[in-house]
Order: C-alpha cells, then sequence, then structure tokens
C-alpha cells in the first residue's frame, strides 16, 4: 500500500477519532448545534475516506483520480469542520469563508469520485 493510502487511512482514524470527541462535547458541553454537526460531517467521511484508499490500492479506478478525490474530500472535511468548532467554542471564524470553502472543496472531492466511477471503472477479473 502506498504511503499516500497510508495517509488517507491514517485521516479516517483521526476523522472517526475527533468525530467521536466532539459528539461527546456536543453531548456534555455545548449542545446540539455547529460541533455536532462537525461530529457527524467527520464520522461520516471517516469511512468513505478508507473506501477511496482501498479502491485506489485495488486500482479499480486510476489510483492519481481517486488520490486526488480523497485528498480533496480529506481537505473538504477538515476545512469545514474545523470552522465549525472554532465557531462552536470560540464564536468566530477559522478565517472568513473558511466552511463555504471547505464544503465546496468536500463537493468537488465527490464529484471527482463521481466522475472517475462513471467513466474510469476497471473491474477485476
Amino acid at each position: 500500500m502506498l504511503l499516500q493510502d497510508r495517509f488517507l487511512l491514517a485521516i479516517a482514524g483521526l476523522f472517526g477519532l475527533f468525530g467521536v470527541g466532539l459528539a461527546a462535547a456536543a453531548s456534555h458541553i455545548t449542545g446540539p448545534g455547529q460541533i455536532d454537526v462537525a461530529a457527524n460531517i467527520m464520522l461520516f467521511h471517516a469511512p468513505a475516506l478508507i473506501g477511496l484508499a482501498l479502491v485506489a490500492h485495488l486500482r479499480i479506478a486510476p489510483e492519481i483520480a481517486v488520490r486526488i478525490s480523497g485528498w480533496l474530500v480529506a481537505l473538504g472535511v477538515g476545512l469545514f469542520a474545523a470552522d465549525l468548532c472554532r465557531r462552536g467554542f470560540f464564536s468566530e471564524h477559522l478565517f472568513p469563508m473558511a466552511a463555504p470553502i471547505g464544503g465546496t472543496i468536500l463537493m468537488i472531492g465527490w464529484g471527482v469520485f463521481a466522475l472517475v466511477a462513471l467513466f474510469f471503472y476497471r473491474p477485476q477479473r
């Protein structure tokens, strides 16, 4: 397994770790709101990153395109969740438009993967 795939798996693990931690914080400290949304985004995308890393590793689609998709998803989730957490805990933005930029990057990452799956999927025989 290439180092890039291992990093995506490690990021998936961190998303799971921080997602559970943020869910607990939302439950016990801040209440429902931005922290809860950040936790959900991280927890939903942790297994997705595992899947993207495996698709790249199995070479059932062009690895570079799948890895680009994975890195865009990871960056988008990280930026989006970081801005929500900063707003939830400190009532200030990470930087102006951080969450919308992160969300847009996240959607682009999934769009790249959709195109790869539609046009470049190579089934294993």
